[in-house]
């Protein structure tokens, strides 16, 4: 059984209080943005140009879970494929973009550079474009922890500069925040900004930690624990990524009216531009990780420990004080119910 895929001229039901297009809609964050957004009533066009960094066949098994629902459509299509963008947007006339189509992967960016520039600067220049022309009332897109880069200052705060990330995606990502500010200052456009930390959950990428060393563990291969198990990660389930990211959703940024250009806050502008972390605001060491997993698997993982890798940072904790005040929500899911919740569909989906 696959999805069905349909072309670019098709028609889309009336129903539903809000359009919204998701980018990225088979990929694991935007699979769960649209289920939650269709069970909350809206309408919703997901696209994605189902490339082969990792398994199709999950990205198609995400979108089967989706296909038939009277609210959704799905599009194949990438943000490169410029008209095709401008059409939808002017066909659709959208009352929010949830940009979360991206090249994905701090180490495989080293080993293909090329496609973060073709995916994430000159798509995401298409998506602005998209909206400079045929106006939003909201633009959300996904940004990263990884723009923090060489800061050391915990936890890592939106009113922080970040002007070292040690990786091409990571500069992406910081690119993506500049290009988003200045596409809202010019034309008056509301976006905002989310700093994904280490999500995961059911559904998750298969080149994420907890599905590689998961499936490693269950075939009695080894792991590979990098920094030697030296590791922090804010590990962020992904119903509370959803949660922080419909609730931002729902509020449009306005102008921050202290905002001063002889002290400017990062996280905030004199245009409707906003940028917020979305993490469970609680490190987990890499080896906790791997215990608790060795619990839900009932199986003791054999460890091969690595030097930490190019573009890798030793750690990340989320300051989401700013997410709390204006949405009123804190991530709180511990790795103990979140790695559970990932065991159980993992050995549901593969029959384990």
């Amino acid at each position: 059984m696959t999805a069905q895929i349909e072309t670019e001229d098709s028609t889309f039901a009336s129903q539903g209080s809000r359009s919204v297009l998701v980018t990225g809609a088979a990929g694991f964050i935007g699979f769960h943005a649209c289920k939650r957004l269709l069970e909350r009533g809206d309408r919703v066009v997901g696209i994605d140009n189902l490339n082969d960094y990792y398994d199709i066949n999950l990205k198609r098994a995400r979108l089967i879970q989706l296909e038939g629902k009277t609210n959704f459509r799905f599009l194949k299509l990438g943000l490169e494929e410029k008209e095709k963008i401008l059409d939808l947007f002017k066909s659709e006339n959208f009352d929010s973009v949830v940009n979360l189509a991206a090249q994905a992967g701090v180490r495989y960016s080293l080993l293909n550079p090329y496609s973060y520039i073709d995916s994430n600067i000159y798509g995401f220049l298409n998506v602005l474009e998209a909206c400079r022309h045929h106006p939003v009332k909201h633009l959300v897109f996904a940004s990263s922890s990884s723009v923090y880069g060489l800061n050391t200052q915990m936890p890592f705060s939106v009113h922080h500069n970040v002007d070292h990330p040690i990786s091409l995606y990571a500069a992406t990502k910081k690119a993506n925040e500049l290009m988003a500010h200045t596409y809202s200052y010019l034309y008056g456009i509301p976006i905002t900004g989310l700093r994904f930390f280490t999500v995961y959950g059911p559904w998750g990428r298969p080149d994420m930690a907890l599905f590689l060393f998961t499936e490693a563990i269950l075939q009695g291969k080894a792991i590979a624990v990098f920094n030697y198990g030296r590791m922090l990660r804010d590990f962020t389930y992904i119903d509370d990524v959803i949660e922080g990211m419909l609730r931002v959703i729902d509020r449009v940024p306005q102008a921050d009216p202290n905002w001063k250009g002889d002290s400017p806050d990062a996280a905030t502008s004199c245009a409707r531009y906003k940028v917020y972390n979305i993490g469970n605001n609680n490190p987990v060491e890499l080896m906790r990780f791997i215990e608790v997993l060795e619990d839900c698997l009932g199986k003791r993982a054999e460890k091969h420990f690595l030097p930490i890798q190019s573009g890798d940072v030793p750690a990340t904790y989320a300051d989401v004080d700013d997410l709390i005040k204006d949405v009123g929500f804190r991530p709180s899911t511990p790795v103990e119910d979140g790695i559970r919740r990932f065991v159980d569909w993992y050995k549901e989906y593969y029959k384990v």
